[in-house]
């Protein structure tokens, strides 16, 4: 749950169902204690190589009323070590400077 979302903000919620298909949700809490559900669906799940999940659709591929992105992970073996990468690709140009009004990177 601590990788999530960058603090101050935090997360009383992460259940995951990490394979193709499967759901997620996520609740942030902003600094004042707001909370922001996020559910999605993963639409690809390579283990130790790449996720990938949306919030274009909710459990069952119900479509969301509000898509916002599409978040890309990638995962690589550095001598060791793990090099994490994200992307997230946003609906909107809106949409991807909303959280940045927030205090969100």
């Amino acid at each position: 749950m601590q990788w999530f979302t960058p603090r101050p903000w935090t997360v009383s919620l992460a259940q995951t169902d990490v394979r193709a298909g499967g759901s997620s949700l996520i609740v942030m809490r902003s600094p004042d204690g707001e909370a922001f559900p996020n559910r999605g669906v993963y639409l690809e799940v390579i283990p130790n190589e790449r996720i990938v999940f949306t919030d274009a659709y909710t459990e069952a591929w119900e479509p969301s009323e509000k898509p916002f992105m599409t978040a890309i992970l990638t995962f690589e073996d550095l001598n060791g070590r793990t090099k994490y990468t994200a992307r997230v690709r946003h609906w909107t140009v809106a949409d991807r400077e909303g959280p940045r009004k927030d205090g969100l990177p």
